[in-house]
């Protein structure tokens, strides 16, 4: 019995490694994301103007990854809320790709898949199956300026339409 006692503890701990493995891959993917930014938008269907913050970081012990959004005092449409803040948890789910979920101050939940083509961007992508526009928010580090869009495809269509876009630095 003492024997089975030990294999087990010894399977844990592998199989606890492994997935930590995988996790600080998935995580280490999206490290260039980390920090506080500054941003300003730069165009868009939404044609606002608007500076704002915010930052990705790691909380809940390393579990999940948060950005943390604030934007006010823009100019812009009538229906466009110039005082908006967002959160946007980044997760890891089972050994597939990352998730996240978004939230905004004016109501809405996005479910986002994650990908990071390339070292230095991340794409969050909405799932197709529900009813409405699709969803993608895009994240690129170039020479120390982190570009970014927030993108809508709409049903029956197959380009994508940038709502918002922005750039900026890191604080």
């Amino acid at each position: 019995m003492q024997h089975v006692l030990i294999l087990a503890a010894i399977g844990a701990g592998l199989l606890g490694a492994q997935t930590s493995a995988t996790e600080n891959e998935q995580w280490s993917a999206l490290r260039f994301l980390e920090g506080s930014w500054e941003a300003a938008t730069q165009g868009g269907v939404a044609k606002a103007n608007a500076v704002g913050t915010y930052s990705f970081r790691k909380e809940l012990s390393g579990h999940i990854l948060a950005r943390h959004s604030r934007a006010s005092g823009c100019k812009g449409p009538a229906d466009f809320d110039c005082d908006h803040s967002d959160l946007l948890y980044i997760y890891p789910e089972g050994q597939g790709p990352l998730k996240a979920i978004y939230f905004d101050n004016e109501g809405h939940v996005i479910h986002y898949s994650v990908t990071t083509p390339t070292p230095a961007s991340a794409v969050f992508i909405s799932d197709g199956s529900t009813p409405g526009p699709r969803f993608r928010l895009v994240y690129e580090l170039k020479e120390g300026v982190m570009s970014g869009k927030f993108q809508m495809q709409m049903p029956g269509k197959t380009d994508w339409t940038s709502y918002l876009e922005w750039s900026g630095r890191k604080l």
